[in-house]
């Protein structure tokens, strides 16, 4: 489960772009904290502390508690703008967590024991159709990652949401079916070549027989 990460943000003094450009150029990145039905507070977070949280991973299934003028937040990461040409973040939007409120997130998916899978092992191919998985959970029980063993997997299989451990309370808002995350593909020459010897089979039957029947000739 994420752990809840402590991160330090001032309230940006005005609003509007011109504020906005003033905080990057000071090396901050601007930032509003909004929900729970209350008006929404302006931060600005340090660019630096910022694109340290980002690469560690996870950015938004983590839960961030914000001191913010003595007030308390406890948010979780809703949107980040990139700048077009270096890809650094220039705003950030954090949610509001209401209490007892369940949220969806999109978590992504971990295939498990890969190298023991029986049908990998026999040279089949996981095709993942689902990278991750959006799921309707409980803020203090956010997984990092959805797992699925693939220990007992043959060739030809088929992975559903069903194969996936979830946590406990959390449920995909997907509900009306047990949809695929992956398939484990047979190896495709094996395929062509289960196609050949069947296409080849017919003619060396009637090969045989013609031979047969020359034979017969031969005697009469």
């Amino acid at each position: 489960m994420s752990d809840i990460v402590k991160m330090s943000v001032e309230p940006r003094p005005g609003v509007g772009k011109g504020a906005a450009r003033a905080a990057r150029r000071a090396g901050m990145v601007p930032g509003v904290i909004y929900g729970d039905k209350k008006e929404p507070v302006t931060i600005q977070l340090k660019g630096n502390e910022l694109l340290k949280v980002l690469n560690k991973g996870g950015f938004y299934q983590t839960i961030f508690d914000m001191d913010v003028d003595g007030g308390q937040h406890r948010v979780i990461p809703k949107d980040i703008q990139k700048n077009k040409l270096n890809g650094l973040p220039i705003h950030v939007d954090f949610m509001r967590l209401t209490k007892g409120a369940k949220i969806v997130l999109e978590i992504p998916v971990a295939f498990l024991n890969e190298e023991t899978c029986p049908g990998l092992k026999e040279g089949g191919t996981l095709n993942v159709v689902r990278h991750a998985i959006e799921l309707q959970v409980d803020p203090g029980s956010i997984p990092e990652t959805i797992e699925i063993d693939l220990a007992a997997f043959e060739l030809g299989a088929t992975i559903n949401i069903s194969d996936a451990a979830l946590p406990a309370g959390a449920e995909p808002t997907i509900t009306d079916r047990d949809f695929t995350i992956a398939t484990i593909m047979e190896p495709r020459g094996a395929s062509e070549e289960d196609e050949a010897d069947a296409e080849e089979a017919p003619e060396t039957e009637v090969t045989g027989q013609k031979a047969e029947d020359a034979e017969g000739g031969d005697e009469a």
